[in-house]
């Protein structure tokens, strides 16, 4: 056997992997293989939505389930020993692991991330890997864990028996976080994106701090009643009877397997707390409020809680006067983990410095690059009285007969102190027109409104647009907003993937935060969003992945220029696509690809002011105090404008370019020169790899086909659209070899293959005529079996090399 002959998997089972467990590793417990740790982003490129590829380890070890300390990165016996380090120092990185290997089947390459070995990078002979112990004692080292801190670092996770586990992403925050308390750290905050399982991360970092009985009670906090409820039936379930909500009502809530369950209580109807419990959910606004009654926490004494973890943690607790704050100062001697989707820092507001720097981060842009959150196109939808703003004729009265103040009103009037009847119907119009044109009108949607009266004249409209729908079923079209019961009461039909309606909800801030609204496509934004904090939380209520629905991807119309937050150097998850519809133009967005994601920063632009203080919903405010009142005017039109279709470049500018244009810029980033790319193809076997290395990249061809026309194949669609040569149908490339004679060595019969192939390729496109497998199709497959054709060129290698002549006679220059 010659070692250099053996595939990169043989050479894992027969070398790499026997010496891994004759070092010591358990094959079952500690040594995984081939590790996807991402799912490969997705790619939106017109109605083609594709993954690209998942990041793959070939081994990680775990010292303990859950707890990886070593990487390893295996390359065939062609390859030097060392080769594989800079893409496992990559993936390390990205893990968290320190201690990173290399190997081609003779040795190892060892590189030490923590700087405690006495080289940074040694070689290693084949059975010289380090035992689990030694990597361990080297890893126990350099975090300087004593004997008790290790035994809380060491504590097991959950598990229960159904395979799932924590992502990549949430077992760095869990065990930063773990390391970050057994080492005394007592003010904790973990950065991560909506969508990402802040919930269950939470989940498994109590789980683990109360069964090393480190923390044996336990406050959740968070502000919405459905976070606590979800969280209680579904994240939280293990804890079983040990666990209880600070309510006086109970509710029958279904989990995500359908079965109901009645949430426990842990407050009577005199008010009265069972301190009996050991794990605590608790709606903030339940236990607190302005007057001293109603602080409830304070029945507990102030040494009760170990540990209190606050969900979205940027809304209540990150001011000094917040009513959350008061809660925390009370329990000032519990750990304390703020959890948050945008960490919250202004002059006036700052919850890192309340809980110190993140202990991990993870962001909205990280998440759609491993593909576990959803990209995004924007529609920007203009309406004139927007753009140019309302000026009232002089003398011109409301709907009630009162004059109107002679001013330039604007969006920020607009449903707030002055409506415009028009352009209420003008917006349902548009967002309906989208649903109908995408052929999908049941797309769970938001709709996010100024108020709760605009919701309400949103509904309405939206419910005239869509008669027909809602004849069949009057939840078609619902308003979701606090005050209104019957609203709150389809919430959870909203967000259930199986419940078919209502599919179009209108709301103002209800739906903004916390809900887990897997299956919405479409979020609409007919209101300013001032705080970059809540336009993240916005676009988070889509960038969920629903596989089963087939959602990979949701689009946010706006009508209020919400989206200039893509222009603050803060926000860190650029859409694919951002579409300006003119006034005849549809409103879905062409068939377009997505910039490329490389990781550019946005440029620094002024920022948003972020002075106001983001405060939840019905907190601190005078029920008695009247509302401003609303002036309507009837009989003025709206009607749309602007006609542009932009993108943001790696530079986060907004430009306007098209789709070949974006193509050719994209192919002269792969390709440095036509003559790069002539080697590139000539030097292929496959020519299809090529075609795969750049759909995997997000290009597909196909796009630019329509647009250049289908006769033409990938050689000519590149070199026309990057590098401006002439082009050649497929037929022209064909009937040139048939010119040249090319083929007359050979024998009659074996012309007759050739000839069939080179059919194959002007009439179909078939590009890699070297597959035998292309023998087995008609007319092949009635000139002979695969073995007879290729006899008529002598051997297979004969075959070849004819099959590489026709090809390279197909992309010969012309004289």
């Amino acid at each position: 056997m010659n070692k250099k002959d053996l595939t990169e998997r043989d050479i894992c089972s027969k070398f790499i992997g026997p010496a891994i467990k004759r070092a010591g590793w358990d094959g079952m417990m500690q040594i995984r293989e081939e590790v996807a740790f991402t799912k490969g982003r997705i790619i939106v490129r017109g109605k083609l939505v594709t993954r690209g590829k998942a990041k793959r380890a070939d081994y990680i070890l775990y010292y303990k389930p859950n707890i990886p300390i070593a990487i390893v990165e295996a390359k065939d016996n062609t390859h030097s020993v060392g080769d594989g380090m800079q893409q496992a120092l990559d993936y390390a990185t990205t893990l968290n692991i320190p201690f990173v290997f290399s190997s081609n089947g003779d040795g190892f390459v060892f590189h030490d991330r923590t700087g405690a070995s006495k080289e940074k990078e040694a070689l290693l002979l084949l059975d010289h890997f380090p035992s689990p112990q030694e990597l361990w004692s080297k890893y126990r080292a350099w975090k300087g864990l004593t004997p008790d801190e290790e035994s809380i670092v060491l504590q097991d996770y959950f598990e229960d028996g159904s395979g799932k586990g924590p992502r990549y992403y949430q077992t760095n925050a869990i065990n930063a976080t773990i390391e970050a308390i057994a080492k005394g750290q007592n003010r904790i905050l973990l950065v991560m994106a909506t969508g990402t399982g802040k919930t269950y991360t939470a989940f498994q970092i109590i789980w683990r701090l109360w069964k090393a009985g480190r923390k044996k009670r336990i406050l959740f906090l968070a502000d919405r009643n459905v976070l606590v409820d979800q969280t209680m039936v579904n994240d939280f379930r293990p804890f079983g009877a040990a666990m209880a909500k600070l309510s006086t009502g109970s509710k029958t809530i279904e989990r995500q397997d359908g079965t109901e369950v009645e949430l426990p209580t842990a407050i009577d109807k005199k008010r009265r707390i069972d301190t009996a419990y050991e794990i605590y959910l608790g709606l903030y606004q339940a236990i607190t409020g302005p007057e001293e009654r109603q602080k409830l926490f304070r029945e507990f004494s102030p040494g009760f809680f170990d540990l209190i973890v606050i969900d979205e943690c940027h809304r209540g607790s990150a001011a000094d006067d917040a009513a959350w704050r008061e809660i925390l100062t009370y329990f000032s001697g519990a750990t304390q983990i703020g959890l948050t989707a945008t960490p919250k820092e202004t002059e006036y507001i700052s919850n890192i410095n309340y809980f110190g720097a993140p202990v991990y981060s993870y962001s909205l842009r990280q998440g759609i690059a491993d593909g576990f959150l959803a990209p995004y196109k924007v529609v920007k939808v203009h309406i004139d009285v927007d753009v140019e703003g309302y000026r009232p004729e002089r003398g011109e009265v409301d709907r009630e007969g009162n004059e109107i103040e002679d001013r330039i009103y604007n969006t920020k009037d607009f449903d707030r102190t002055l409506v415009i009847d028009d352009r209420t119907k003008l917006v349902a119009k548009k967002v309906s027109d989208f649903l109908k044109e995408s052929h999908d009108r049941f797309q769970k949607t938001i709709v996010f409104c100024v108020d709760e009266e605009h919701a309400a004249r949103m509904r309405q409209a939206l419910i005239n647009e869509n008669k027909d729908l809602c004849n069949e079923n009057h939840r078609y079209v619902m308003r979701i907003t606090g005050s209104d019961n019957e609203g709150q009461a389809q919430l959870g039909n909203f967000i259930d993937p199986e419940a078919k309606y209502p599919v179009l909800v209108t709301t103002s801030r209800l739906l903004s935060t916390g809900v887990d609204a897997q299956t919405c496509r479409l979020i609409v934004l007919d209101r300013s969003v001032g705080s970059m904090t809540e336009f993240k939380q916005i676009v988070g209520r889509g960038t969920r992945v629903h596989e089963d629905t087939k959602k990979f991807y949701f689009t946010l119309i706006d009508f209020r220029g919400a989206t200039n937050h893509f222009a603050d150097p803060d926000f860190d998850g650029e859409p694919v696509q951002i579409y300006e519809p003119g006034e005849n133009d549809p409103i879905v967005p062409p068939d377009v690809p997505p910039m490329d994601e490389n990781g550019n920063p946005f440029p620094s632009q002024p920022a948003e002011d972020e002075a106001i203080v983001d405060q939840p919903p019905d907190i601190n405010i005078n029920i008695d105090e009247e509302p401003p009142r609303k002036i309507y005017v009837d009989g003025v039109e709206a009607t749309i404008v602007a006609e542009r279709v932009e993108y943001l470049d790696e530079q986060g500018r907004l430009v306007t370019e098209t789709l070949r244009d974006f193509t050719k810029n994209a192919l002269k980033k792969r390709f440095a020169s036509l003559d790069a790319f002539l080697r590139r193809w000539k030097s292929a076997e496959r020519k299809q790899a090529i075609i795969e290395e750049l759909e995997n990249e997000g290009l597909s061809l196909d796009p630019l086909a329509e647009e250049v026309g289908k006769d033409f194949d990938p050689f000519d669609l590149i070199c026309h659209v990057a590098f401006d040569q002439p082009t050649l149908t497929r037929r022209e490339r064909a009937e040139n070899v048939r010119k040249r004679n090319v083929f007359t060595k050979y024998g009659p019969q074996a012309r007759a293959v050739l000839e069939a192939l080179l059919q194959k390729y002007q009439d179909q496109g078939v590009i890699d005529l070297g597959d035998p497998r292309i023998l087995q199709i008609p007319p092949l497959d009635t000139m002979g079996t695969p073995v007879q054709l290729i006899k008529e060129f002598g051997t297979r290698a004969d075959f070849m090399f004819a099959v590489q002549e026709l090809q390279s006679a197909l992309y010969q220059k012309e004289a």
